[in-house]
């Protein structure tokens, strides 16, 4: 499983349980993640931005947009929120800076089309 799929997998884990294991094995323990409407260090922090995510927009699913590239320790992917297999109202371009074992230490988002 690549680093996108694992980290879209945690966006769109819906049991708290799963999802808070999900952020666990991906991000290291003092992450943060900073876009727009969020700005948070930690576990618990992340999982929650996710919860409030999925709370804003219920029964829509994230999917790996076309964009992906990395280099040293640096990622950066584009996502999509949508219906399943439907048109994205939500496009989102990401930075993630890696630790040595492919862990996430920061994200930086950034929104390409937000809903109206």
């Amino acid at each position: 499983m690549t680093l996108i799929d694992r980290y879209i997998d945690c966006w769109n884990q819906t049991d708290p349980e799963a999802r808070a294991k999900a952020v666990a094995d991906l991000w290291t323990e003092d992450a943060t993640y900073t876009d727009p409407l969020a700005d948070v260090t930690g576990h618990a922090g992340i999982a929650a931005v996710i919860e409030a995510a999925q709370g804003m927009f219920p029964g829509l699913v994230f999917s790996a947009g076309e964009v992906y590239d990395a280099h040293h320790h640096i990622a950066r992917f584009t996502w999509h929120l949508g219906p399943e297999g439907g048109e994205p109202v939500a496009i989102g371009f990401d930075v993630a800076e890696l630790t040595e074992d492919g862990r996430i230490r920061k994200v930086l988002g950034f929104l390409d089309k937000v809903p109206s």
